[in-house]
C-alpha cells in the first residue's frame, strides 16, 4: 500500500511540474492586466527548443535555457500585439496558439528529416533516484526530476517578489489600477512587457519540463492541453503563485490516477484519458465565478485615456 502511495506521489509531481511553469507563466503576466492564453502555445515553442537545445548540445541544461528564450520570444509577439498595438488579448493568445505548435512541428520536420517527433535526447538529472538509493523498500518508487524543485523555487521566488518586494507591489497596482500607478511614476508598458515576456520565459520551461524531464522527446501531443490545465489552474487558485501550484498538484493527481488505473481492466482507457481535462471543466465551473481577477486583467492600457 505504501508503495503504490509513494508511486502516485511520485507521478503527480512529475505531471504538474509541467503545469506549474506554465501556471506561474498565466499568473505573472495577468497579475500585471494582460490576459495570456497563449500559454499552450508558448509550451509548445518551449517543448521543441528544449529538445532541440539538448540534441545540438548534448546538454540538457542548455536545452532547458533555450527553451525558456523561445517562450519568452513568442511571449513578445503577444507583449507587442496586447500592449504596444492595444490588440484584443484573448484573439492574440488565441492566434499564437494556433501559430506556435505549427512553428515547432516545421522546426521539428527540418530539424529531424521530416519526422513529426525528434530523437530522444539528453535528459535533465533526477534528484531522488528511488531505485538506487532506496532499493528493496516501498520507497523504491519515488522518482523526483530536478524540475520538481525549480518549479517550487519559482512558486517561491513569485510569491516573495509579489508579496514582498516594492516591484511586485508595482506589478500588482499595474494589474488593478493602471492609471493610478502612472500618476505615480510607474512605467505600465514597461511592466507589462516584463512580465509577459517572463510568462513565456515560465510556460517555454514548463515545456521543456515535459519533453527534457518525462518523455525525453518532442512529439506533437507532448503538451497537449497542458496550458490550457494551467490557465485553469491560475482561476482556482486566484491569480495566486502558491495558489496555482496546488492547484497544479491537484491536476497532477488526475494525471497520475490516469497512469496508475491505465492497467485496469475496470475503467475503460479512453474515459481515463479525459481525467484531467473532465477536472478543469468541473474546476472552472464551480470556481469561475468566484475567483476575481485583477480588475484591469485583459483591458488594453492607453496612456492618458481613462
Amino acid at each position: 500500500m505504501l508503495s503504490r502511495v509513494i508511486l502516485a506521489l511520485s507521478i503527480t509531481l512529475m505531471y504538474s511540474t509541467p503545469l506549474v511553469f506554465g501556471a506561474l507563466g498565466g499568473v505573472i503576466s495577468e497579475r500585471s492586466g494582460v490576459t495570456n492564453i497563449g500559454i499552450e502555445g508558448m509550451m509548445n515553442v518551449g517543448a521543441f527548443a528544449g529538445v532541440a537545445g539538448s540534441f545540438v548540445t548534448g546538454n540538457p541544461w542548455i536545452g532547458f535555457l533555450c527553451a525558456g528564450l523561445a517562450g519568452g520570444l513568442v511571449a513578445l509577439l503577444h507583449a507587442v500585439a496586447s500592449i504596444t498595438f492595444t490588440a484584443d488579448q484573448t484573439i492574440s493568445g488565441v492566434a499564437i496558439n494556433l501559430l506556435a505548435p505549427g512553428i515547432a512541428l516545421f522546426a521539428c520536420r527540418r530539424m529531424f528529416d521530416g519526422a513529426a517527433m525528434s530523437s530522444i535526447v539528453a535528459t535533465l538529472p533526477q534528484l531522488v533516484d528511488g531505485t538506487t538509493l532506496f532499493a528493496g523498500t516501498p520507497f523504491s518508487n519515488l522518482n523526483i526530476d530536478v524540475t520538481v524543485l525549480l518549479g517550487f523555487i519559482a512558486m517561491i521566488i513569485m510569491w516573495f517578489v509579489l508579496y514582498r518586494t516594492k516591484w511586485g507591489l508595482r506589478i500588482r497596482s499595474v494589474g488593478e489600477h493602471p492609471e493610478a500607478a502612472e500618476t505615480l511614476g510607474i512605467s505600465v508598458y514597461r511592466t507589462r512587457y516584463v512580465c509577459v515576456i517572463l510568462s513565456g520565459v515560465l510556460a517555454g520551461f514548463g515545456g521543456a519540463s515535459m519533453t527534457l524531464a518525462i518523455i525525453s522527446q518532442y512529439t506533437q501531443t507532448a503538451i497537449s492541453g497542458q496550458g490550457f490545465i494551467a490557465l485553469a489552474a491560475v482561476i482556482f487558485g486566484k491569480w495566486t503563485p502558491h495558489g496555482s501550484y496546488l492547484a497544479c498538484l491537484l491536476f497532477g493527481f488526475t494525471q497520475a490516477l490516469t497512469v496508475m488505473l491505465g492497467g485496469s481492466s475496470i475503467v475503460p482507457t479512453q474515459i481515463l484519458a479525459m481525467l484531467p481535462y473532465v477536472m478543469t471543466v468541473i474546476v472552472l465551473v464551480l470556481f469561475v465565478g468566484r475567483s476575481v481577477a485583477p480588475k484591469a486583467d485583459g483591458v488594453p492600457y492607453v496612456k492618458g485615456g481613462r
